[in-house]
């Protein structure tokens, strides 16, 4: 008897550039780099809106050692893996600096679900894709 192994379902793609929900940054999200195997990451590329400070840095990381960053490359989506019908990882907040547990999917007009979540309770964003 032949048995065929069914395709293991992917979920739709999420890499791109992508406008934040309040408009005023650009998420790149592509492949983590070096050290990230298969896991899908993203960073803040590009200011839409003049930042409050010349050169935004990470200030408020719980971690001291971390505050000087700048937030201009920052990685606020890292870890994310395709689980078939959604992508999972973290993301940080830079504004709080607190990280999340994160699920992002693709809706059918082609903006991305973004969610932060605290146990069960998940607060969502809606980004669109840049031009």
């Amino acid at each position: 008897m032949l048995f065929l192994a069914s395709a293991a379902q992917a979920a739709p793609p999420i890499a791109g550039r992508w406008v934040t929900q309040e408009g005023d940054s650009i998420v790149t999200i592509g492949p983590c780099g070096s050290g990230g195997g298969d896991q899908t990451c993203g960073r803040i590329t590009t200011f839409l809106r003049r930042p409050d400070t010349p050169n935004p840095t990470d200030r408020n990381n719980p971690d001291p050692a971390l505050r000087r960053r700048p937030v201009l490359g920052l990685a606020v989506l890292t870890g994310f893996t395709d689980q078939g019908k959604d992508w999972r990882g973290r993301i940080y907040d830079p504004r709080s600096g607190k990280s999340y547990k994160s699920i992002l999917s693709r809706n059918p007009d082609g903006t991305l679900k973004v969610q932060g979540c605290i146990a069960f309770i998940c607060r969502t964003q809606t980004w669109r894709p840049a031009r």
